[in-house]
């Protein structure tokens, strides 16, 4: 009877990836886990992890806290891709896991700019196509990889919506498509359609279909429903090793550029993309919206997380008198200072005098827990704190 070879062994590494893609983990949380026991591994002479056990992991954390003087945040996605590693991957439930401590977290106030430093960055970025992408991350709120993994299909210029897709925790939502962007956002995407019919005309491979559509649906990945609204100007293989496609323009690239824009307008603030997001959130409370309603359009899933920015408003300018004035005679200024004149690019202040404001449709009154009490003179947030992105 002839003797069948056993398979060799499955590498650790392609263990750990089909674990995380078995519980339908990102991609970006496959990137990560895969670096930390990558690291894990170098660090104890490439040891096998389950040779090694608790002390090898305290050591290793430690190393990360004290040589490589790593965040909070860092040390806890380390430890959290190790604990998936022994628990999920090599199946083991031992005490040590319950004993290690995870680093605390303190509460930090994100970076916001104010109107003009908005408009400054936003007319700094000399790309066309990231000058409308950057537009897009300050006037709905998106996260840089929601906006750039926008579909055609996603936005609805009809009800003037913007639908996102699996956003942070797999989640959808609706945001509100801006007025001023109809136009742009229509050019974008006849712009988008030549790169589409082209792909077509060559035969190119089609766009990548989240959870397996493309054997449901085989033709969906060459429609132009699912094609993305910002597509890569070459061709890429595909992360997940399905072959050379079109895929949508990489984050690090706007990341580039959106930094050279920061030093091109003058700031001297740590603004990243994400920014933007955060002086959404920060000038919709501003214009007197509800947290309610902030909540909703940048996907929270608690209300606590979207306090953050009622702290910012609450802090620096005008919203607390220095004894210091007083001492030195300064007159305390009787009103807010409302523009009146027209931002640069063509747009209108996100921020109009009281009398001027205008609900957004469908939002609700403020709850009385959470309702925003702000100072009587608002001012124009403007901050230096270390921005995050949990928010």
């Amino acid at each position: 009877m002839p003797i069948i070879d056993a398979p060799p062994p499955e590498r650790l590494l392609d263990q750990l990836r089909g674990q995380i893609r078995y519980l339908h983990y990102s991609i970006r949380t496959e990137e990560a886990y895969v670096h930390w026991v990558r690291a894990y591994v170098r660090f104890h002479g490439l040891r096998h992890p389950i040779e090694m056990g608790g002390a090898e992991v305290q050591s290793f954390l430690a190393w990360l806290a004290t040589e490589r003087q790593v965040s909070a945040s860092t040390h806890k996605q380390a430890l959290s891709a190790l604990l998936f590693l022994y628990q999920q991957v090599l199946g083991q439930q031992l005490p040590w896991m319950d004993q290690i401590t995870r680093p605390r977290s303190d509460p930090r106030l994100p970076v916001v700019l104010s109107h003009e430093e908005v408009a400054a960055v936003l007319t700094a970025l000399s790309d066309a196509d990231w000058r409308l992408f950057g537009q897009l991350l300050y006037g709905t709120g998106l996260r840089l990889l929601e906006g750039l993994r926008l579909r055609v299909k996603d936005i609805d210029f009809e009800r003037r919506a913007i639908v996102v897709r699996e956003g942070k925790g797999s989640k959808d939502r609706v945001v509100m498509l801006p007025q001023s962007l109809e136009q742009p956002l229509r050019r974008q995407l006849a712009a988008a359609h030549a790169v589409w019919a082209a792909d077509r005309a060559a035969g190119v491979a089609g766009v990548q279909l989240p959870h397996a559509l493309a054997r449901k649906y085989p033709r969906a990945s060459l429609s132009w429903a699912w094609f993305w609204v910002f597509p890569q100007a070459s061709l890429s293989n595909d992360p997940r090793g399905e072959g050379l496609r079109r895929h949508h323009q990489p984050d690090q690239a706007f990341q580039r550029a959106f930094k050279r824009a920061v030093l091109a307008a003058g700031l001297h603030k740590p603004a990243t993309p994400h920014t933007l997001r955060h002086s959404f959130a920060t000038h919709l409370l501003l214009a007197g919206y509800d947290i309610r309603t902030v909540q909703e359009l940048l996907g929270h899933a608690d209300v606590s997380t979207t306090m953050i920015y009622t702290h910012v408003l609450r802090l620096g300018g005008g919203a607390v008198r220095s004894p210091m004035d007083s001492l030195m005679g300064v007159a305390p200024e009787s009103a807010a200072r409302w523009r009146t004149e027209p931002l640069p690019l063509g747009r209108r202040p996100a921020v109009a005098p009281p009398s001027l404001r205008k609900p957004l449709l469908g939002t609700r009154e403020p709850d009385a827990p959470y309702a925003v009490n702000l100072p009587c003179c608002l001012p124009t947030p403007s901050f230096t704190a270390a921005a995050t992105s949990a928010f």
